[in-house]
């Protein structure tokens, strides 16, 4: 388990942005070597896709051990405790999942209701039906686009797969 140090949003970051992580638990190795809890991780992002599917594609690069930094080769394969996300896939990509039809049914709804009584207000009820169709437009629209952001906030903890040994230095 690895917590981010930096804020991953995929409607702003490019290909090759940097990041950083640290070990959020002790890892040991099948040889009793232990790599201690907070040891810092450098990483980038390798690929970014936005619009109605948004998704990252993370690589790590080095680990720091306590003789140095180490290349890490690894590969996301979770990401406990944040919802709307997909499972990664096989090479760890992360992904929004698609918004669900009871998620717009209910955005509508609450965008028929604030319409409704705006247009009740302004109009009586005439006023109130004109503004319940605008209303439930619209919160079908903002349920659509506020399901679709992809953002991995500051302390996020990532679940990893070591993909190949560390290869710690002897010196």
């Amino acid at each position: 388990m690895i917590r981010l140090e930096d804020k991953l949003d995929a409607s702003r970051i490019q290909p090759g942005k940097h990041f950083k992580a640290r070990l959020a638990e002790d890892l040991v190795g099948p040889d009793e070597t232990v790599l201690a809890r907070g040891s810092r991780i450098k990483g980038h992002v390798s690929a970014v896709g936005g619009g109605f599917h948004p998704r990252l594609l993370l690589s790590f690069d080095e680990i720091q051990t306590e003789r140095g930094w180490v290349p890490l080769l690894a590969t996301v394969t979770g990401v406990p405790g944040e919802h709307g996300l997909k499972p990664p896939t096989e090479e760890g990509e992360i992904e929004r999942e698609g918004g669900s039809q009871r998620h717009e049914v209910e955005s509508a709804g609450v965008g028929a209701g604030v319409g409704a009584i705006g247009g009740a207000a302004a109009g009586g009820g005439k006023g109130a039906a004109i503004g319940a169709g605008i209303g439930a437009a619209a919160g079908v629209v903002a349920g659509v686009f506020t399901d679709r952001r992809l953002q991995l906030q500051k302390g996020t903890m990532l679940e990893v797969r070591l993909d190949r040994p560390l290869q710690l230095p002897w010196r």
